[in-house]
C-alpha cells in the first residue's frame, strides 16, 4: 500500500442518513467496507481489503482511545467512541463508532463489527477534541510511545472513575 498523505487539515462529512460500516478479522484487518466507507475514505474496496484497519487511523487520534477499544473487544464487550480518520487524500472526518466483537455460535470472537454515524458537531468541539488534545499532550510527554500511552490511559481511567462512570456511559451521555 502506497503512504497516504499527510494531514491536509481539510475536513469532510458525509451525510446524517448513512452508516460507515466496516468487519475486520482478529487482528484488526478489513475483511468488509460498505460503500460508504470506500466512498468517504477515498480508498477502492481494493486498496482496503486485507489492510489493517488503522490505515485511515489519523495522528492526532489518542492511542490510549484505542488501547481501551482493544481492552474492551478482548473482554467481548461493545465500544461507543469517537474518532477521527484519515482519508487517502490527508482529509479528515469525525465519526461515532460503535464497536462489537462478531461471535460464532460457539460464543468464540471471530472478528470485528463497527458501524459509524456523523456525530453531533458541538460534542466534538466542546468535549472531544479538548479531551483528545489533552490525552495528545500526554502521550507525547515522554520519549518512549507506549509509556506515554499507558500514562494518558491512566488519566483517562482516572477522570471517569472521578466522575464514577464508564467510558461508554460518558460517552452516551454526551
Amino acid at each position: 500500500m502506497a503512504d497516504k498523505a499527510p494531514p491536509s487539515g481539510n475536513e469532510v462529512s458525509f451525510n446524517d442518513r448513512d452508516i460507515i460500516v466496516s468487519k475486520t478479522d482478529l487482528k484488526g484487518r478489513l475483511v468488509y467496507t460498505n460503500r460508504t466507507f470506500v466512498d468517504i475514505s477515498g480508498y477502492t474496496e481494493k486498496q482496503l481489503l486485507g489492510q489493517p484497519h488503522s490505515i485511515i487511523r489519523h495522528p492526532d487520534m489518542p492511542r490510549s482511545i484505542f488501547k481501551l477499544l482493544w481492552e474492551t473487544l478482548m473482554n467481548k464487550e461493545e465500544l461507543f467512541a469517537y474518532v477521527v480518520n484519515l482519508c487517502k487524500n490527508g482529509d479528515h472526518y469525525w465519526v461515532l463508532a460503535h464497536v462489537t466483537p462478531s461471535l460464532n455460535t460457539s460464543g468464540e470472537c471471530i472478528g470485528y463489527h463497527s458501524s459509524r454515524r456523523l456525530p453531533d458537531r458541538s460534542i466534538i468541539n466542546n468535549v472531544i477534541t479538548p479531551m483528545y488534545k489533552d490525552l495528545l499532550a500526554v502521550e507525547r510527554s515522554t520519549a518512549n510511545r507506549k509509556d506515554g500511552m499507558n500514562k494518558a490511559f491512566a488519566q483517562l481511567d482516572k477522570t471517569l472513575t472521578e466522575k464514577k462512570v464508564s467510558y461508554n456511559e460518558f460517552i452516551l451521555s454526551l
